[in-house]
């Protein structure tokens, strides 16, 4: 199973995404800002199932 380079850089990119999302959402808990904090939390949630599907998908590349 060989991985692609292009799969490989996606899923850096959307880690890369979540770091900054979780680190962002820390940050506004603690300024008292929780309508960003929801936000941030969303997009957390939102990033791993595409997380999950490019795995997935560049998984099965033959």
């Amino acid at each position: 199973m060989k991985r692609s380079y292009r799969g490989v850089i996606l899923l850096c990119i959307v880690l890369l995404l979540n770091i900054i999302c979780t680190q962002q959402a820390v940050n506004s808990y603690f300024y008292d800002r929780y309508e960003r904090v929801v936000l941030f939390a969303v997009l957390n949630i939102v990033l791993f199932p595409i997380a999950l599907w490019i795995y997935f998908r560049e998984r099965d590349v033959k």
